[in-house]
């Protein structure tokens, strides 16, 4: 019989956030190559879309250029949970929000849907730091990124 010493650091598992949970979404399109043999996408494949949810976010509204920016965000945690396999040809969209916006640092947090669906098929987290591009070392969010940020704020109570 094994005991946990720490039963306090066990994880308890979401349940599968609702669209109104989010405050923007990012279409995706699902590709061929993103389902593995077990015909579904694979778990590796979530965080391409979460990725690129985000990053296509801050680009489009002018907050982040990926060549030339001075201060970029380099992911240091993340963690998904998945509900419902995602088959192809399914159509889908990233729910978007951040949850926490530090002095360098953003908490998003990211849902797959898939097209008509109510209830997430799989959401994640990752944690950006920001960075100063030449040295590395942390730099405080910009305020234009800040003020794009905000717009992702969402007071959504998981029930």
């Amino acid at each position: 019989m094994s005991t946990d010493p720490n039963p306090s650091s066990r994880t308890v598992r979401p349940e599968p956030l609702p669209r109104a949970a989010f405050t923007h979404f990012e279409p995706m399109p699902l590709r061929w190559m993103d389902c593995d043999v077990y015909g579904h996408v694979n778990n590796v494949v979530y965080y391409s879309y979460f990725d690129t949810a985000v990053n296509r976010y801050l680009t489009q509204a002018g907050v982040l250029d990926a060549l030339n920016s001075p201060v970029i965000g380099l992911v240091v945690e993340t963690g998904c949970h998945y509900f419902a396999p995602i088959t192809f040809p399914d159509e889908l969209s990233i729910g978007l929000r951040v949850a926490h916006i530090g002095r360098s640092s953003v908490r998003y947090e990211l849902a797959v849907f898939s097209e008509g669906a109510q209830a997430s098929s799989a959401q994640g987290h990752f944690v950006h730091v920001y960075v100063d591009r030449a040295q590395r070392r942390p730099a405080e969010v910009p305020q234009a990124m800040r003020a794009a940020l905000a717009r992702l704020r969402t007071e959504f109570a998981q029930p």
